[in-house]
């Protein structure tokens, strides 16, 4: 846990120098992190997970359409079971469409969705001796969709958005909606 720490921080810091230049290309960083709500079959096993995002997105000057790249970590626990728990990696690339409002508008709604990876690792867990050993990972393809909206003020803001993702798995497809709610800051 600690290497997935030093690498958002590391990230972080990172997305904060690149900024200012960045910023004149029209491009906005946020980071978010939030809950994760688990449904349809997913939802029968875990409960209530977490997650963490950091993005990247482009949306041309007088453009309403824009792309957006993505990591995710999400966390889920097992129904019924002490630590055992189901973590996500998420990749994606995404297509923003931000309505148009008027420039003074600090509110500013926008639907998004996409494509990408999902590497998910099951920590159903035996420990034997000391040793604990789990019973998986695995990378699949998924898509997502959502809707959110961007509180802006100058060159920062705040962003609340919920996104549903179902990720191509044998059997039942997995399916959760994370709410996310972070800082964005960036852009022209």
């Amino acid at each position: 846990m600690r290497g997935y720490a030093k690498g958002f921080a590391a990230l972080t810091v990172g997305m904060l120098l690149a900024a200012p230049a960045l910023r004149a290309q029209g491009a906005e960083f946020s980071l978010g992190g939030g809950l994760g709500i688990p449904t349809g079959d997913f939802d029968t096993s875990n409960k209530l997970g977490w997650m963490g995002l950091a993005a990247v997105s482009f949306v041309p000057n007088g453009s309403p359409v824009g792309i957006q790249f993505d990591g995710q970590y999400q966390q889920y626990k097992f129904e019924g079971s002490g630590s055992f728990k189901e973590r996500f990696l998420i990749g994606t690339g995404n297509l923003v469409f931000k309505f148009k409002s008027s420039d003074q508008s600090v509110f500013r709604p926008y639907i998004i969705g996409g494509g990408g990876a999902y590497n998910i690792k099951d920590t159903r867990s035996t420990t034997v001796g000391g040793v604990t050993s789990t019973t998986g990972t695995t990378t699949k393809f998924g898509l997502n969709a959502g809707a959110g909206f961007d509180f802006k003020a100058g060159g920062a803001g705040l962003f609340l958005e919920a996104r549903f993702h179902d990720v191509f798995t044998p059997g039942s497809n997995v399916k959760f909606v994370p709410i996310t709610v972070g800082i964005r800051f960036g852009g022209s």
